[in-house]
């Protein structure tokens, strides 16, 4: 009894610090995002571009990051956005805003 007590009280602490980020889960990506210490660098906004890569290929975002990558200003927003059963990679410049990559999921070519 005092173990089911504790894992209730342990559970309930989890889902109190999910709801006071204000983040509703449906909308969180499947992975974190990773680059954050990048983003001072750019000048578009991670909304900004999810917004740009949604438009460039519409469906879910599964992962998201912030990277450094040749091409463009060699700081980008890499998506994959999931729609039905296949994945692309979506690529958006931080600085410009422009789409640099929509392609299949693993299919890069260099």
């Amino acid at each position: 009894m005092k173990r089911n007590m504790m894992l209730t009280t342990v559970w309930a602490t989890v889902l109190a610090a999910v709801m006071a980020t204000g983040v509703a889960m449906t909308s969180v990506p499947a992975a974190a995002f990773t680059g954050e210490a990048l983003a001072k660098d750019a000048k578009i906004s991670l909304a900004e571009a999810r917004a740009i890569a949604l438009k460039a290929y519409a469906g879910e975002i599964v992962a998201e990051e912030l990277e450094k990558e040749k091409g463009g200003s060699g700081l980008r927003y890499s998506f994959d956005i999931k729609n039905g059963r296949v994945t692309h990679e979506v690529g958006v410049d931080a600085k410009t805003g422009k789409v640099l990559e929509n392609i299949v999921e693993g299919a890069h070519h260099d």
